[in-house]
C-alpha cells in the first residue's frame, strides 16, 4: 500500500512514498488538500464550482473530468476513487495529513511535539488563483490551525519557564513574537526568560526591536512593564500577572487563575472570548481586574474552546460553561462566590446561580441579556438575520480589531487598544471555531431561569451600549426576585472601558451588603 503524505503546514507539498510528487497544476494541488482534510467523499459539483467559479456548468465538468484524468497520470491510477457524483482519497492508498496529525497531538496535550511539528501557517503562500471560495476555506483553516499553534506554544513557553528549562522559554516564546509581533505580552515573555537563561545582550536586542515596532506600527511607546525589564532585577517583571493553573473537568483542561485574597471570591466570566493571561496587557483590563481584588479573590477562567483551555469539537452550550464555573470552583476551592457575568458570560452565571444557590452569595450582571436573538415577546436583541449579518462582519474582519467600533467606541481610536484587541482575538480562537460560539449564543435561552434566582443580583447596563441593548439589561432585573438595576452613562459594552469608577462604585456597594459568614472558602 502506497504511503501518500500531504504536507500543507507551509507551501503544500505531495510526497509518495518520501518521494515528491511533481504536481504543476496548483488546482490540483487544491484538490488533493482540500479532498484530504476532508476525509471523505466530496461531491463533484462542490468541487467544481470551488475550482471554477464563474465557468458554466458543462465547461466546469469538463475541467473537472481533465484535472482528475491528469491527477491519476501523475499519481496513479489507484489515488483516487472517482464515481459519477463524488471523489475521494482511495481506501488503497496510506494517507498521511500533517495538520491532522497537528490536531491529535494538540488533543492529547503533546504540546511540543505540535510546536515542533508546526513548520508554517496552513497553505503558506499558496493560491489555485480564481478560487475565493476554495481562499475563504483556506482562510479559516488557516486561522483555526493558527490559533491551536499559539495556544500550545503558550503551554509550552509555560511549562518550560515553571521548570527552570529558560533558554527552551525562550526559544518558543521567540515564535510566539513572530506569530504576533506587536504583542507586549510575549516580547515580555521572550525578553524575560532570555534574561532568566543569562543572555542580556540579546533580550537588550529584542527589547529594541519590539520599541521599533511599537512605534512604526502603532505610534505608542511600550508599558512601562516592559520597559523595565532589564532593570537591575527584570528577573521579576513589574505587575507580574497571576501564574495561570489548569484543571480538568469532563474530559477537558479547562485554564484559569486566582488574584489576591480576602473573605468574599469574585469569579469573572466574560463576554465571547477571553484569555487570562492576555487581558492583563491592555491596562485599562488590567486595572479594573487589580481594583476588582480590593474586593475579594478574584478568579478568572478560559471556558472550553476559548483561550488557553482545551480546543473543543463542538459548540460550547450555556450548560458547558456553567459545567465549567463549578469545575474552576471546586479547582479553586471555593466554596461561596459572587458571580460576575459580562454580556455572554452572563447566560451561564444565571445557570449556575439558579442551580447552585447554595454556592453562590451574589450575581452580577454587565452588558449581559437573556436571550440571544429577537422574538414576538423578547425585542430586546438583534433579529436572527440581523444577528447572522453581524457575525459575517465580524468573522470577515477577525485578525484585526474586529468591532472595536461597537464594543468599546471610546477605545476605538487608540491605536494601543486595537492592537491589542486584535491579537487577543487571534489568540483566543478562530474565524471559524468563533463563528461556531457565536451562533449557539444566538440561539440561547436562559428566560425560564430568571424565576429562579433567589440570589441578591445586580444588573448594570450602559445606557448607550451598541453591542446589547439597555432594555437586556432591564428585562433581566424585572424577572429576577432580588435584582437592582443601575443604569450607567456611557456607550461601551466593554466592562472597563470608559468610565469604570461607577461600575466598581457599584459593585463594591453590592459585595459590601451581602451577608457573608466569616470564612467563604477553603483555601
Amino acid at each position: 500500500m502506497p504511503l501518500f503524505s500531504v504536507h500543507t503546514l507551509g507551501f503544500p507539498e505531495i510526497r509518495r512514498d518520501d518521494r515528491l510528487c511533481p504536481l504543476p497544476l496548483r488546482k490540483g494541488v487544491a484538490l488533493l488538500v482540500y479532498l484530504a482534510e476532508a476525509t471523505g467523499a466530496v461531491g463533484r459539483e462542490v468541487l467544481a464550482t470551488m475550482l471554477w467559479p464563474e465557468g458554466r456548468e458543462e465547461v466546469v465538468r469538463a475541467r473537472l473530468r481533465r484535472l482528475l484524468h491528469r491527477l491519476q497520470l501523475t499519481l496513479g491510477d489507484d489515488v483516487l476513487s472517482i464515481d459519477r457524483s463524488t471523489v475521494r482519497w482511495s481506501s488503497a492508498v496510506s494517507l498521511q495529513l500533517d495538520s491532522q496529525l497537528f490536531e491529535q497531538a494538540c488533543d492529547r496535550s503533546e504540546f511540543e511535539w505540535a510546536c515542533r511539528h508546526y513548520s508554517g501557517d496552513f497553505l503558506e503562500g499558496f493560491s489555485p488563483g480564481d478560487c475565493p471560495q476554495f481562499d475563504e476555506w483556506a482562510f479559516f483553516r488557516r486561522e483555526a490551525l493558527r490559533g491551536r499553534a499559539i495556544q500550545a506554544l503558550e503551554r509550552v513557553v509555560h511549562d518550560r519557564n515553571a521548570a527552570g528549562d529558560y533558554a527552551s522559554a525562550a526559544a518558543h516564546a521567540g515564535r510566539l513574537v513572530e506569530l504576533d509581533p506587536l504583542s507586549e505580552v510575549y516580547g515580555r515573555q521572550l525578553i524575560r526568560n532570555l534574561l532568566l537563561a543569562g543572555d542580556r545582550l540579546t533580550a537588550q536586542r529584542h527589547l529594541a526591536a519590539l520599541t521599533q515596532r511599537l512605534r512604526d506600527e502603532l505610534n505608542v511607546a511600550p508599558e512601562s512593564a516592559t520597559r523595565a525589564l532589564l532593570d537591575a532585577d527584570a528577573s521579576l517583571p513589574v505587575e507580574h500577572p497571576p501564574s495561570t493553573r489548569y484543571v480538568s473537568g469532563d474530559g477537558v483542561h479547562l485554564a484559569f487563575q486566582t488574584y489576591g485574597a480576602g473573605r468574599i471570591d469574585v469569579l469573572l466570566v466574560p463576554g465571547f472570548v477571553s484569555h487570562v493571561e492576555r487581558v492583563w496587557e491592555e491596562p485599562l483590563c488590567r486595572a479594573f481586574l487589580s481594583a476588582l481584588t480590593e474586593m475579594g479573590r478574584l478568579i478568572l477562567l478560559d471556558r472550553r474552546g476559548i483561550g488557553l483551555s482545551d480546543r473543543v469539537g463542538f459548540n460550547p452550550s450555556v450548560h458547558a460553561t456553567a459545567q465549567d464555573i463549578g469545575t474552576v470552583l471546586d479547582a479553586a476551592g471555593s466554596r461561596r462566590v459572587v458571580l460576575f457575568g459580562a454580556s455572554e458570560g452572563g447566560p451561564a452565571c444565571i445557570k449556575f446561580a439558579a442551580e447552585h444557590s447554595d454556592r453562590v452569595a451574589g450575581l452580577v450582571l454587565f452588558g449581559s441579556l437573556a436571550k440571544g436573538s429577537a422574538t414576538p415577546d423578547y425585542p430586546h436583541a438583534l433579529q436572527a438575520s440581523q444577528y447572522d449579518t453581524w457575525l459575517r462582519q465580524l468573522v470577515a474582519g477577525w485578525g484585526g480589531p474586529a468591532g472595536i467600533e461597537t464594543f468599546a467606541p471610546s477605545l476605538a481610536g487608540d491605536p494601543q487598544a486595537r492592537a491589542w484587541w486584535a491579537g487577543l482575538l487571534r489568540a483566543a480562537s478562530s474565524p471559524g471555531a468563533i463563528k461556531g460560539v457565536l451562533e449557539a449564543l444566538r440561539d440561547m435561552d436562559v428566560r425560564p431561569l430568571l424565576g429562579r434566582i433567589s440570589v441578591p443580583t445586580l444588573v448594570l447596563h450602559r445606557e448607550g451600549d451598541r453591542a446589547v441593548r439597555i432594555g437586556a439589561g432591564r428585562h433581566l432585573a424585572s424577572h429576577i426576585a432580588q435584582a437592582r438595576f443601575v443604569g450607567l452613562d456611557g456607550a461601551d459594552h466593554w466592562v472597563f472601558a470608559g468610565d469604570q469608577q461607577p461600575v466598581l462604585d457599584n459593585i463594591r456597594q453590592f459585595v459590601g451588603n451581602l451577608n457573608l459568614p466569616t470564612a467563604t472558602s477553603i483555601r
